[in-house]
């Protein structure tokens, strides 16, 4: 029988990974994470062109990704994670690699942009670029990542023709496809998800994960990604991001974890943000935030360390939103003044504006034109004796 899966992860295997992939052609999983393998990413797996799972997570691979991993269609399942590869990340991966549903490429030192080719990956659930050296712009075509837009039914119907691992006395050799029965596939990914490192297996389908922290990412958030609106956790921390944050991130109805710290953003936090009633893990400390915190339960119940590095003010935090001028928005306040942190009463400012116009348009003339000051003065002067005049007269 041929040979389908090789697992030969968690061991301390080390060297180079041999190039003699072209024996094995019926390899459908390949799992080595969790060892010492260095050296490049041999170019002839891509002749595997069966392969749907490359887990090569957590070595100490260098190098960049070989082209000929394009060839590798069915492929689903991609982690190369924690290693020292390097270079562009290929645009062709979204070309090529159509089916793909995971995408990790975290803690590498991949340099250059997120191409925009990416966006094409329609199944795509977990995306993790972080602790790399990117930069550029996020693409606005992120909303294309349409598998993170809908529900955890139809997220279940994107694995159901992937290849399952039977765990039945160990592994067992024989793989099915899911067609009519509940049953994933039980390989396992480490997600940055809630501040922390968590290993997904079952549940795998559920998890929605776009995590682009640590890099050296630039310009705006964005408003497309709000699109995404299934998407469990969004990390952009420690980057250079700047602008606001997007009104409409409260359409990502489903955020568990949402992380923007160390950035440059500015602006108010958006009230559609106290709408987030999945939220349990914040973060938007060290940007330049102003205004007060929008009301919620939700939003009131994280720490103020979630808050702290910028200038917003009301609880959770110490500062009193009436002594630095701005207010706290509550959440029948949704539409007006937003996004704008300190609120100025327009009434006073106007009245003041017109006295002070009125005054001048008066008082210029007199001060330019000696004829119509005489006469303004005689006209003075007669008022005076004539309001006397008639004063004495009644009494």
């Amino acid at each position: 029988m041929a040979m389908k899966i090789l697992k030969l992860d968690k061991n301390n295997l080390s060297g180079e990974l041999p190039e003699c992939w072209t024996k094995w052609p019926s390899l459908t999983i390949i799992i080595l994470d969790n060892n010492a393998f260095s050296g490049g990413i041999p170019s002839s797996i891509g002749t595997l062109q069966n392969l749907s799972s490359l887990h090569l997570h957590k070595n100490s691979l260098s190098g960049g990704i070989p082209i000929s991993l394009r060839n590798c269609t069915k492929l689903q399942i991609l982690d190369l994670s924690e290693n020292k590869l390097e270079g562009n990340i290929p645009p062709w991966i979204g070309i090529s690699l159509t089916k793909l549903i995971i995408l990790s490429l975290r803690s590498n030192k991949f340099w250059g942009h997120i191409s925009k080719e990416l966006c094409a990956l329609c199944s795509l659930q977990i995306l993790d670029f972080s602790h790399n050296n990117l930069s550029g712009s996020i693409p606005s075509c992120i909303g294309n990542l349409s598998a993170m837009v809908m529900d955890y039914q139809s997220s279940r119907y994107n694995f159901e023709s992937y290849f399952v691992v039977n765990y039945v006395g160990g592994i067992n050799s024989e793989l099915e496809i899911v067609a009519d029965q509940r049953t994933y596939f039980l390989e396992d990914v480490f997600v940055a998800k809630k501040g922390q490192l968590l290993d997904y297996n079952n549940t795998l389908y559920l998890v929605k994960v776009v995590d682009f922290s640590s890099n050296n990412l630039s310009g705006k958030i964005p408003s497309e990604i709000t699109i995404l609106n299934d998407l469990q956790s969004l990390n952009l921390s420690n980057n250079f991001l700047s602008g606001r944050i997007p009104r409409n991130i409260g359409s990502v109805r489903m955020l568990e974890s949402l992380d923007l710290s160390g950035n440059e953003l500015s602006g108010s936090i958006p009230q559609s943000m106290a709408t987030l009633t999945f939220l349990s893990y914040l973060n938007l400390s060290n940007n330049q935030l102003s205004g007060g915190i929008p009301s919620s339960a939700q939003l009131q119940s994280f720490n103020a360390s979630s808050y702290e590095g910028n200038k917003l003010c009301g609880p959770p935090l110490m500062e009193n939103c009436s002594a630095v001028g701005s207010k706290p928005s509550n959440q029948n306040g949704g539409g007006k003044g937003e996004d704008h942190g300190v609120e100025i009463n327009w009434f006073f400012v106007s009245m003041a504006l017109g006295f002070i116009v009125a005054f001048w348009s008066f008082l210029s003339p007199l001060m330019i034109n000696r004829r119509w000051r005489y006469r303004y003065y005689q006209f003075l002067d007669d008022m005076w004796w004539k309001i006397s005049d008639f004063a004495c007269r009644c009494f």
